[in-house]
């Protein structure tokens, strides 16, 4: 292993010691588990990106039906208001 030091907020640290306890676990031990949470999410396939792309597509409806093609002219009305 590679020792490194890292700096925490109050409240970081005060939370990571409580679930350390709660967990009989080293804080050393849960950052590190977090750290590879954060690794492996980062690397999702293209195939799961546009799965869950396109599981939003079609799923809200706009009021206007060419909001795709003037979608600046609405937004420009809107942030005027």
């Amino acid at each position: 292993m590679v020792r490194t030091q890292i700096q925490l907020t109050e409240e970081q640290a005060e939370k990571l010691r409580e679930i350390a306890m709660e967990n009989r676990e080293s804080m050393a031990s849960l950052i590190r588990r977090a750290i590879d949470q954060f690794i492996l999410a980062g690397k999702r396939d293209r195939i799961d990106l546009y799965r869950q792309a396109n599981s939003v597509v079609g799923k809200h409806k706009a009021k206007e039906d060419d909001i795709s093609i003037d979608h600046d002219r609405y937004l420009d009305e809107d942030f005027k208001s």
